[in-house]
């Protein structure tokens, strides 16, 4: 028998002034050390905006209104579990910016820098196959 896939939410949130995006690096498995989209695992009960949102407070300090959904992938977590994460583009719509819960540090990055950043294995192809890195 396999179990099923971990439910997972990420936000990309941009900057609409500067055009950047929102970053966090990992402070835990998987991919500690590597810079990532904030978001996490969503808990029984709660509803994909509400882990969104939830998680973004607890990992940035920022407050976001979820918006719509960008794409998904599946990702191997801790102990060979399915990760079947579920991006989509948030708002910020207040709060103030600092590391908390399992992120090591936050930052805002432009395109440019996510080219060179270690980021998550596949974050960069994943913003460019949506669209997010080049549209304004």
């Amino acid at each position: 028998m396999t179990d099923l896939p971990v439910r997972c939410v990420a936000a990309v949130v941009r900057d609409p002034d500067s055009w950047l995006f929102l970053l966090v690096k990992r402070g835990h498995e998987p991919d500690k050390g590597l810079w990532s989209l904030p978001g996490g695992r969503v808990e029984p009960g709660e509803s994909d905006a509400e882990a969104l949102a939830r998680e973004l407070r607890e990992e940035t300090g920022l407050i976001v209104t979820p918006g719509r959904l960008l794409g998904s992938v599946r990702r191997t977590g801790p102990g060979g579990t399915v990760l079947d994460i579920h991006d989509y583009l948030a708002e910020m719509t207040g709060g103030v910016l600092a590391a908390g819960d399992d992120a090591a540090a936050v930052r805002w990055a432009g395109p440019a820098e996510l080219a060179v950043l270690p980021l998550s294995p596949g974050l960069f192809e994943a913003l460019t196959s949506w669209g997010v890195l080049n549209s304004r």
